[in-house]
């Protein structure tokens, strides 16, 4: 609910709702969503390869590229489809989250963190931060919500709504299930339901 309310102010700008709803709704790390390009997504079926964390390397041929690596798909819903085209509007390649402003003349900037059309930069982890920051602190600059919050939140919600732990592996693409574990809450429903399966016939006995 903090989330849905935090997103549906009026002062917040598109860019930032979008990239909000984005890392709720994928469970994904914000570097891996700030990382993504227009030409990445798939819209109809709301889907991107992202580069994860830890990222290992594709076996390389003569002539190939050394920044290709294993990509990975996250997945988002409704509310990101429904902001996603707005936010894009006009533009076909480069980051899907710009700046506002053009780099400065004496930064270097790889061509793929610039928007070819517009001239705009991708925007940085750290700015990202700052302007989540700038809308949720209370008491103070520093106070505001984490980026990674969204990410542990998504999760969290899943786990209480009965997501297996395999499940939420498979969302969060964590490799390890201790470092899922402390979202997978089962409700006490189904506790219950699932201490029936030990009797004979269920739980009717």
């Amino acid at each position: 609910m903090a989330v849905d309310r935090l997103v549906a102010r009026r002062e917040v700008p598109l860019r930032e709702k979008t990239l909000w709803r984005v890392l709720y709704e994928t469970c994904a790390r914000a570097e891996e969503i700030l990382g993504v390009n227009i030409e990445n997504l798939d819209l109809a079926a709301r889907r991107c390869p992202v580069k994860a964390k830890g990222a290992r390397s594709k076996a390389r041929r003569r002539g190939q590229a050394r920044e290709d690596f294993v990509l990975e798909t996250v997945y988002w819903d409704a509310d990101t489809a429904r902001l996603l085209p707005r936010l894009i509007k006009g533009r076909t390649r480069g980051p899907v989250f710009v700046t506002h402003r053009r780099p400065g003349p004496g930064k270097v900037v790889s061509p793929r963190d610039v928007c070819p059309d517009t001239g705009l930069a991708r925007l940085s982890y750290g700015q990202a931060r700052a302007l989540l920051d700038e809308h949720t602190a209370v008491r103070g600059t520093g106070t505001g919500w984490d980026l990674h919050e969204y990410r542990h939140s998504g999760l969290t919600a899943l786990g209480v709504q009965g997501a297996s732990l395999l499940m939420l592996m498979a969302k969060s693409r964590h490799k390890k299930p201790e470092n899922v574990r402390r979202y997978f809450k089962p409700s006490p429903e189904a506790i219950s339901e699932l201490t029936g399966l030990l009797v004979p016939g269920g739980s009717s006995r």
